[in-house]
């Protein structure tokens, strides 16, 4: 076992990256613009789990996920991470945005071996770290690139690697592959996977599409359209490690209905009135 799984297999045996949510409610805005985007939300994450929150877009998942992060101040409630209450960003709470956040400048090793610099690490230690964390995604021999020499996936590689550098109780992830082409996409899915039942860090990953959540976590969280509320659980208990053919079983297509009657009531009414105004791809997707 290499050091990146043993650290974090320790910070899960010691039950570090769990995760209290107490009535929190977030409202955005000044005067007549505000509004309330979060209301009344609570939940519990357990350490090394993986989450998602599943929602339409504008329902105030990436605000939840903001909070958590640190960059909102709840209006009412709490947020805490083992047991601490959350006051500001902290590394150990490490962010992934649907664009990566690399810097153009710098090359893929030094990008993701930035955060140990800032801690004072030294140039060899913090450059064997990254490296490990580059082969950890598949990225060896990459270390010398720049990233506007990578494709969109192999950005996201990298950024991954980078916030996993700071050894995060957390990590946070907002639609990281909203961007990527469906079989990109599915890859970077899958790598995920393999990554995280290596280093078993507590994940919440935002995403409004129903195959990604069903296909990555153990728990979904759905929210309401604005003001974001938690209307549904739903605990997966399909097999891991889990390949793309799960999708086409006829449990995960079960699930999938329920999601959709929950995201668009007016589809359990009229479902194929519902997949036609989707398209024919979806259309297509939904009637395998």
């Amino acid at each position: 076992m290499n050091q990146t799984t043993s650290v974090e297999h320790r910070r899960l045996a010691e039950g570090l990256g769990g995760i209290e949510i107490e009535r929190l409610s977030i409202r955005l805005g000044e005067g007549r613009q505000a509004f309330d985007a979060v209301q009344d939300v609570s939940l519990s994450i357990a350490p090394g789990e993986f989450v998602c929150v599943l929602g339409p877009s504008g329902c105030g998942k990436s605000t939840l996920l903001g909070a958590l992060a640190g960059h909102w101040q709840p209006s009412a409630g709490a947020i805490r991470v083992d047991g601490e209450a959350v006051a500001g960003p902290h590394p150990e709470r490490g962010l992934v945005f649907q664009h990566h956040t690399l810097f153009p400048w710098k090359k893929v090793l030094d990008n993701v071996a930035f955060g140990l610099k800032m801690q004072g690490v030294g140039r060899r230690a913090r450059h064997e770290r990254a490296r490990e964390l580059l082969r950890l995604v598949g990225l060896e021999g990459f270390e010398d690139r720049y990233p506007i020499q990578l494709s969109g996936g192999m950005q996201q590689r990298v950024e991954i690697a980078r916030v996993l550098i700071n050894q995060p109780r957390v990590m946070l992830m907002d639609e990281p592959f909203g961007a990527l082409d469906a079989q990109t996409r599915l890859k970077m899915q899958e790598l995920l996977l393999e990554v995280w039942a290596r280093v078993k860090t507590t994940v919440v990953f935002i995403t409004h599409d129903i195959d990604e959540a069903l296909f990555l976590a153990d728990r979904i969280l759905v929210m309401s359209p604005r003001p974001g509320r938690i209307i549904d659980e739903i605990r997966l208990d399909f097999e891991r490690p889990r390949h793309p053919d799960l999708m086409t079983s006829p449990h995960f297509t079960q699930l999938k209905r329920h999601c959709l009657s929950l995201l668009h009531p007016q589809a359990s009414v009229n479902p194929l009135a519902r997949l036609s105004a989707l398209g024919p791809q979806t259309a297509s997707i939904h009637n395998v």
